[in-house]
């Protein structure tokens, strides 16, 4: 997904009011380290989905909207107990639904477990209990829905692993919940940060995410060209 100046700008012109002051970032008290189990994709020239739930869809959406490898991020609803859903219906509480996002990304590039990583990572703090930040409900619980049992299986185990070497000074509380009926939000919430980057809102509580995620892709790529750089110095191996 191609970065746009307009979000670009106003990273830049918040940078230094924001970056200590957003109210739902992970505070993780150490990095937050790759997954030790990876899903295993068959083909992976086939798109794969992920359906993750971590408050607010429009802080979610932008941040893995901006990551290497994912093709399309969808804002909508799932994990309720009544069929259909709407904006009114679900930040009503009523409905059970949680505000997730479907991401499409190509496992070639990026793996089941990254987008993991960056969703424990930046997109959201794993500890808070059916809220984030002031956003308080079921509708924005913590939630990664699977859609088979490996999904379950590596999700679980990456919770498990974070938990083990205490990541954060809280346990994680997201919940394993099994994917059913996903419901596109209505148009105005796809792209919600994109399109309205002066929002305080989105100022408070999107951008910073947004620069932890530029800086980490970053520094990725620094130690993935440094890496290379030194495979290459390095003398040929003796016979």
């Amino acid at each position: 997904m191609k970065h746009h100046q307009t979000l670009l700008g106003a990273l830049t012109m918040f940078t230094m009011t924001l970056a200590g002051f957003a109210c739902s970032r992970a505070q993780a008290k150490q990095a937050v380290p790759e997954p030790e189990t990876q899903l295993e994709v068959e083909d992976t020239t086939v798109p794969q989905t992920v359906t993750l739930a971590g408050g607010c869809f429009w802080c979610t959406e932008a941040v893995f909207a901006r990551v290497d490898g994912v093709t399309d991020v969808i804002s909508g609803y799932t994990g309720g107990k009544v069929e259909d859903a709407n904006y009114q219906r679900v930040a009503s509480g009523a409905t059970d639904h949680a505000e997730a996002i479907q991401v499409t990304y190509d496992p070639a590039v990026v793996t089941y477990g990254e987008l993991l990583q960056v969703f424990f990572d930046v997109a959201h703090d794993p500890t808070q209990l059916n809220r984030q930040g002031a956003d308080v409900g079921r509708q924005y619980r913590s939630a990664i829905f699977y859609a088979n049992d490996a999904e379950k299986k590596v999700a679980q185990a990456y919770i498990d692993q974070l938990n083990d070497v205490k990541v954060f000074d809280d346990p994680i509380v997201t919940t394993l919940e099994p994917l059913g009926a996903f419901y596109p939000a209505e148009k105005y919430h796809q792209d919600y940060v994109e399109n309205n980057p002066q929002n305080p809102y989105v100022r408070f509580n999107a951008l910073p995410k947004l620069m932890k995620l530029e800086k980490r892709q970053a520094e990725k790529e620094a130690a993935t060209e440094a890496e290379s750089a030194s495979s290459q110095d390095a003398p040929p191996a003796e016979e």
